[in-house]
């Protein structure tokens, strides 16, 4: 009897699994409880310690974590003393450790307040209070986005978040202004600094296209701070080169016809916010900033998806290349983007209604290999749905990738039932065909030359994010040298070892990362010409 219930369970849970789980050339998986109560504007992250950790959001207070790479998920609601008040933001640093950003509601306080960050130091099953950032008087703070830097850039570990600060929420008084603000935390989120203004100019608090709006910021490979936003003058961009210590001038990156709100039939209401990006792989476009947006320029019923890119860190922009490539004059819109770091590919999610009629909406996917400069579409939703502007539909979709694994997320509604996917895309085929390494495990290479006279280089990868040690050694097991000591994100890396005045003889080199260790011997030979040379 034991063991056949032990049977029909198990086949129950497969049958339960499966009913959330649709095949389709990119397998659907529900993301969301079926009996969760309207979830939408969506976000999510890929743990770079754990790529098996992902964790997602969706208004207003709903969290969800995954251990076995987006097959399966859990469902939770967040709590805080702060209020949670929706515009969700996930966010897995360099460590691993998991960030929650969302806007304020306190019992008994003022609605959105305060920006508040959350941490979960077990990828997402439970969390912190949190900490409350920009609280100023009656002034309403909204819209944020966070970032980290993991780059080996003295900043490393920063964490970083922008918003706009309102005056007054929805005011028409010409008294009454928006601005974009922003605060790094240095400890991991416990504390964050006070907010610094990175808008020089500001705009209105109309929650429109006038007012300053939509900041998403970026970290660049030497750990430069990138921030873009909508407003009355376009596409505006600055930059930090000190953490986010201060901000230089606002530099015009492109036009936004018709203005960052529009209408899209069957949506509630629709934006076109900017999405700032930067390349920190080892790719030939390392170190390229982008930004990825939309708007109506091509007609109200046309829709598109532009970006565009800068080479020079911000200053200077290219022309602006439209990222959609269909021929139907039909509505792409609530676009967002990702780089994956080890590749260095561009990725765009986006609702599309080229195959469709009326407004039954698909799921697209957009990948660049080339910097940008061109796009293959694809589609990624296994069924079409049909929105309706009675039922608000959130502000935003998301996506992420990581060493070839990409998980687009988004909201569709069936009837009067809002639902969260993610789809399973795989492109290590695709990076391997085109000679872009995958980093599967840990590895330490010969160093070379060897033997060696003065210096010598050493490589190895890293499958994961993580604290690394790359030792010296003699051949007493002394440790002569240490070439590094922190933490790095998945990837290739080099450094060479200067022997200095150790005398000739046998050395060892030691990678250890978690539970890894490897070591390897190379040869130091005096006054000898290195081998190979």
């Amino acid at each position: 009897m034991n063991k056949r219930f032990l049977s029909f369970f198990s086949s129950l849970v497969i049958v339960l699994i499966l009913c959330t789980f649709i095949w389709a050339q990119y397998p659907n998986v529900q993301v969301n409880d079926p009996a969760s109560t309207s979830p939408e504007e969506v976000t999510i992250s890929i743990n770079p310690v754990n790529p098996q950790n992902l964790a997602a959001g969706a208004n207003i207070d709903y969290y969800y974590y995954s251990f076995d790479g987006g097959l399966t998920w859990t469902e939770g609601n967040l709590t805080s003393s702060f209020g949670v008040w929706g515009d969700p933001c996930v966010h897995f640093d360099g460590s691993g450790n998991l960030y929650y950003g969302h806007l304020s509601n306190p019992p008994g306080g003022s609605w959105l307040d305060r920006i508040v960050v959350q941490k979960s130091l077990n990828g997402g099953v439970s969390w912190l209070n949190g900490a409350g950032i920009g609280l100023n008087g009656m002034k309403d703070q909204d819209k944020e986005w966070l970032a980290s830097d993991m780059t080996q850039s003295p900043f490393r570990d920063n964490i970083y978040v922008s918003w706009t600060e309102f005056d007054a929420y929805g005011s028409t008084s010409p008294l009454d202004s928006s601005r974009i603000l922003f605060s790094r935390s240095t400890d991991f989120g416990l504390t964050w600094s006070n907010p610094v203004r990175v808008s020089d100019q500001g705009g209105d608090c109309l929650d429109d296209d006038n007012t300053v709006e939509g900041a998403v910021p970026a970290v660049g490979p030497d750990g430069q701070v990138y921030v873009s936003w909508s407003g009355p003058n376009g596409i505006m961009f600055d930059r930090s080169l000190d953490g986010g210590v201060t901000f230089g001038n606002d530099v015009f990156v492109a036009p936004q016809p018709g203005g960052w709100n529009f209408a899209v039939p069957g949506i509630y209401r629709c934006n076109g916010f900017p999405i700032t990006l930067c390349d920190v792989s080892n790719s030939p476009y390392r170190g390229t900033v982008y930004v990825v947006w939309s708007d109506q320029r091509n007609g109200v019923d046309n829709t598109d998806i532009f970006i565009i890119k800068s080479v020079d860190g911000g200053q200077t922009w290219g022309t602006v290349k439209r990222i959609n490539d269909d021929t139907s004059g039909r509505q792409q819109f609530f676009v967002w983007a990702t780089v994956d770091p080890v590749s260095g590919f561009i990725y765009a999610a986006f609702y599309d209604r080229r195959n469709t009629s009326g407004n039954a909406t698909d799921v697209y996917v957009a990948r660049s290999t080339d910097g940008g400069e061109t796009f293959q579409n694809f589609k990624v939703s296994a069924t079409s749905f049909t929105p309706y502007s009675s039922v608000f539909f959130g502000d935003y979709i998301n996506i992420a990738a990581l060493n070839g694994k990409v998980y687009p997320i988004w909201m569709r509604l069936d009837g009067t039932v809002l639902s969260v996917w993610t789809a399973l895309i795989d492109d290590t085929p695709l990076l391997l065909d085109m000679g872009v390494s995958i980093v599967a495990d840990f590895e330490l290479y010969p160093n070379y030359p060897n033997p060696f006279n003065s210096s010598t280089r050493i490589e190895y990868q890293l499958p994961q994010a993580g604290h690394v040690k790359i030792s010296v050694y003699n051949s007493l097991g002394q440790e002569v040298a240490t070439l590094f000591n922190g933490n790095q994100s998945a990837g290739k890396f080099s450094l060479n070892f200067n022997a200095g005045n150790l005398p000739s003889g046998v050395y060892y080199y030691r990678l250890v990362s978690g539970s890894y260790s490897h070591t390897r011997k190379m040869i130091l030979l005096r006054g000898e010409p290195d081998a190979g040379c």
